[in-house]
C-alpha cells in the first residue's frame, strides 16, 4: 500500500437529530464516482451534535446521537459498495462538539495505537463550544508507523469575532494535548460509551502538569469544523440583501458567490498568519456553506437567512508540509441542504502517501514501532503547550456537568418531571413534619 484513502465529513447538527435514510443517500457526494474503492478511513466532525443538556451530561444521554451517525456510515457504504464494513476507531466529544472515526474492516489491524484529546472553548472553557482529537499510528509495513491526526472544532459565532476565533485556535494549540490509549481500550470505550464522558484527561484529577503530545507533530494533522469564520466584519443591513450571492446564477455574475469568497475572514487571517499556521486548504469552488433557512427540503427552497452573511462557515483544513507527508485531495463539496440545519455539510476526499521506509537496525528484538522521521523537522507550534491545560479541563468538566444538570431539569420534558416530583416529595414531608409537630 503506497497510500492510503481517506474521507472528512464537517456537519453542524443544529442540536438536531438527522435523518438517516436521509444523509445516508448524500454522504459520499464529495466522493468522485470514478473511485472504485471504499476509503481506508472516514472522520466525521459533528458540531452542536446534542442538546446541551445531553451534550453536557454525556454518556449515554448522547450515545444515540453517536449511533445515528453509525447507521448513516453504515447504510451509506452499503448502498455503494457490496462488501464495504467499517469499524468505529474512536468516538469521543467534549460537550456539543464531536469526532468519530472509521476504519475499513480489512485495514483496521493496521491501526497500532489511538490518543485522543479533548478541549473546551466556550464560557469558563466549556464545551459549547470545543475541539475533539484522536491520533492514531498507520503501520508500515517496515514496521514504523505514521501519525495521522483529526481534529474536530467549533469556534466562536459572530461576524466581528474574528480576533476571539483566532484565539480559540491559540486554545486549540496549547490546551489540545494527546495522551495515549492501547486501540483495544478506546474500541472498548467507543462501544461502551458512558464509562467515560471526557477525553484528554478531562477527568483527571491532576493539579500540576500533564504530559503529552499537542497537535503539531509529524505526519499528518487534518482540522475539519464549524470554523465560524464570516465574510463581513459586520452584521448584514437592508441595503446588503441585494448583494447576497444567488445559487443558481452564472460565473460571470455579479451575484455569483465567488464574489463573496473574496472577503472570507478565513482566508484573509491564515494569510496573515493570524490562525492555523501552517495549515492549507483545497480551493472552493462550492456555494456559502451558512446560514440558510432551516426546513427547507428541495433545491428551490434553499435561501439565506438575512440576519447573518452567506459565508462559509464550514472547512477542512490540512497540515502538508514536508516532502513525504502529501495530501492529495480528489473532491472538496459541500452536501446538499438537509431540513434540520441552517448549515450545509462539507466533506474532503483525498489521497495521502504513505512513506517506504525500510526498518533501521534496532538495539532490542523487541523494540516498539516508531514514529517514521520524515526529511524535515516536526512542524513548529507557533504557541507551546499550556503546561496547566489537564487541570483547567477538569475544573471546566465539573461546570459543564453542573449546567448539564441544570438544563436537563429547566429544559427537558423528563428533567421536569423529575422536578416537579421533587417539589411534592418536599412539600408532602412538610406536611406530615408539621402535623408530627403539632401533636
Amino acid at each position: 500500500m503506497d497510500k492510503l484513502t481517506i474521507y472528512i465529513l464537517t456537519f453542524n447538527c443544529a442540536r438536531n437529530p438527522v435523518d438517516i435514510d436521509l444523509f445516508a443517500a448524500h454522504f459520499f457526494h464529495a466522493l468522485p464516482h470514478t473511485v472504485a474503492s471504499a476509503p481506508h478511513l472516514i472522520a466525521l466532525s459533528l458540531q452542536e451534535l446534542a442538546p446541551i443538556a445531553d451534550a453536557f451530561l454525556g454518556g449515554s444521554y448522547v450515545t444515540p446521537y453517536f449511533t445515528s451517525f453509525r447507521q448513516v456510515v453504515d447504510r451509506a457504504a452499503a448502498s455503494r459498495w457490496e462488501d464495504a464494513q467499517y469499524v468505529t476507531v474512536s468516538e469521543e466529544h467534549v460537550g456539543m462538539t464531536g469526532l468519530m472515526v472509521f476504519a475499513r474492516s480489512d485495514v483496521a489491524g493496521r491501526i497500532a495505537s489511538v490518543q485522543t484529546a479533548g478541549v473546551g472553548l466556550g464560557l469558563q472553557q466549556m464545551g459549547n463550544k470545543g475541539a475533539v482529537g484522536a491520533r492514531l499510528r498507520w503501520s508500515l509495513e517496515s514496521g514504523t508507523t505514521v501519525p495521522l491526526t483529526f481534529v474536530a472544532a467549533h469556534l466562536a459565532p459572530a461576524e466581528d469575532a474574528v480576533e476571539r476565533r483566532n484565539e480559540d485556535w491559540r486554545g486549540i494549540v496549547e490546551r489540545l494535548v494527546f495522551e495515549d490509549r492501547p486501540i483495544a481500550e478506546e474500541s472498548e470505550r467507543a462501544s461502551l460509551l458512558g464509562s467515560s464522558t471526557t477525553t484528554g484527561g478531562g477527568d483527571g484529577e491532576g493539579e500540576g502538569e500533564g504530559d503529552g503530545d499537542g497537535v503539531f507533530t509529524t505526519g499528518y494533522l487534518f482540522l475539519a469544523g464549524d470554523l465560524n469564520y464570516r465574510t463581513s466584519n459586520t452584521m448584514p443591513q437592508p441595503a446588503d440583501f441585494g448583494r447576497f450571492p444567488q445559487l443558481d446564477v452564472d460565473a460571470s455574475n455579479p451575484l455569483h458567490y465567488s464574489r463573496l469568497l473574496r472577503d472570507d475572514q478565513l482566508s484573509r487571517e491564515r494569510e496573515k498568519s493570524r490562525c492555523f499556521h501552517g495549515l492549507s486548504e483545497a480551493p472552493i469552488s462550492f456555494p456559502p456553506t451558512y446560514k440558510y433557512k432551516l426546513g427547507a427540503h428541495e433545491p428551490r427552497q434553499w435561501k439565506f437567512v438575512h440576519s447573518r452573511w452567506p459565508s462559509w462557515c464550514d472547512r477542512i483544513l490540512y497540515l502538508d508540509s514536508s516532502s513525504t507527508a502529501t495530501v492529495t485531495p480528489s473532491r472538496y463539496d459541500a452536501l446538499p441542504l438537509f431540513p434540520t440545519s441552517d448549515h450545509r455539510a462539507v466533506a474532503l476526499a483525498a489521497a495521502l502517501a504513505l512513506p517506504t521506509v525500510q526498518a533501521g537496525p534496532s538495539d532490542s528484538e523487541s523494540a516498539p514501532a516508531t514514529d517514521v522521521q520524515q526529511p524535515q523537522q516536526q512542524p513548529t507550534a507557533p504557541f507551546p503547550i499550556d503546561r496547566d491545560w489537564k487541570r483547567k479541563r477538569a475544573e471546566a468538566r465539573r461546570k459543564e456537568l453542573v449546567v448539564g444538570g441544570l438544563a436537563y431539569l429547566g429544559l427537558t420534558w423528563e428533567g421536569r418531571r423529575i422536578l416537579v416530583g421533587m417539589v411534592i416529595g418536599a412539600l408532602g414531608a412538610w406536611f406530615v413534619l408539621r402535623s408530627l409537630l403539632s401533636v
